[in-house]
């Protein structure tokens, strides 16, 4: 799993096969925050990210899988609390 600390806002969220699924937000918690296309926030498991690198963080598996993760909040647990910004 990444280092949360280091995930910056405005970055681009890609699968693992390269397409984009939104732009990284903040972090809530255990959670990331995406933007979706749109502008409507969603919430991914800090889990299923892979790296980051440069303008993109990626996740483990494919854009699909990854968008089915998708939460319109994240979950409370250890971490949670109000939202903050990388």
């Amino acid at each position: 799993m990444i280092d949360k600390s280091r995930i910056p806002s405005g970055v681009a969220l890609i699968g693992a096969c390269g397409t984009e699924i939104g732009q990284v937000d903040g972090i809530e918690g255990d959670f990331i925050r995406v933007l979706m296309p749109g502008g409507e926030p969603a919430y991914l498991p800090l889990t299923a990210l892979a790296d980051q690198e440069g303008e993109k963080v990626s996740t483990v598996m494919n854009h699909m899988a990854a968008r089915s993760l998708l939460q319109s909040e994240p979950e409370p647990g250890e971490g949670s609390g109000p939202f903050t910004s990388s």
